[in-house]
């Protein structure tokens, strides 16, 4: 056993032109099995971190690890393979392909990294049924209602059994319903030991969700509070002018 973090930055720095950074020397840590969220209003630096950690992008200075990975200094390659074999991520608007069947979404990350066609489809009927969607599995995710939508983006996110869960704004497009089911199942895996990091701009969503809420403030750690539970059990309403 080790107590080193799951993810740890420090003095990250990213600047893209001659203004200010978009992320300005954060040094923060997450440990396994925890369930941070990321708070900020847009422009914060919520997407920039989360590329950084994801590997979809570099700091202009300072480090970013992950299980003990330094993605800083990974190549193209070397990124899409990290993150093939240790990230899993979910986005607002699902990202699932409509030509391709429910299940057939869920197998790309595992024929990616090239699992076998068994183990894959078992592997994906599993999670399939453990998410309640197993009988949608051979339709078309344009069939499905929002909320249907994200379970089989989560599925797919799980596919390759990843250390670490990155989701980005994972209730914005979706009605109140679906997003107290969606808050309940992240909730459901950070319980099984799932790490997430949740990025949102939803001061509830996070309070609810998350043991542990990071807010940036222009790129810049403005606080980082544990959270006390009292919102653990509430229903989520969504913010005033989010789409509907």
């Amino acid at each position: 056993m080790t107590n080193a973090p799951l993810i740890e930055l420090r003095d990250t720095t990213k600047k893209y032109d001659d203004g200010p950074p978009a992320l300005a020397g954060v040094t923060l840590s997450v440990a396994a099995g925890e369930c941070v969220a990321i708070l900020g209003h847009s422009g914060s630096g919520k997407s920039t971190l989360l590329n950084l950690i994801a590997g979809l992008d570099r700091p202009s200075s300072g480090t970013v690890t992950v299980g003990g990975t330094r993605v800083d200094r990974l190549g193209e390659a070397g990124s899409a393979k990290y993150r093939r074999a240790s990230i899993g991520m979910i986005f607002q608007f699902f990202n699932l392909l409509d030509d391709l069947t429910v299940l057939d979404n869920v197998l790309v990350p595992a024929q990616l990294a090239g699992m076998g066609k068994g183990e894959a489809k078992q592997r994906a009927v599993e999670l399939l049924g453990s998410l309640g969607i197993d009988r949608h599995a051979k339709a078309y995710p344009q069939r499905l209602s929002g909320g249907q939508r994200q379970r089989v983006a989560v599925a797919r996110a799980l596919m390759n059994k990843p250390a670490l869960l990155l989701a980005d704004e994972p209730t914005g497009a979706l009605d109140s319903s679906s997003a107290e089911d969606v808050r309940r199942l992240l909730l459901d895996l950070n319980s099984e030991g799932q790490t997430i990091l949740l990025v949102t701009h939803d001061v509830r969503l996070a309070a609810s969700t998350a043991r542990r809420t990071i807010e940036l403030v222009d790129g810049a750690v403005e606080r980082d509070v544990v959270n006390d539970g009292s919102s653990a059990g509430m229903p989520l309403t969504r913010p005033a002018g989010a789409a509907g």
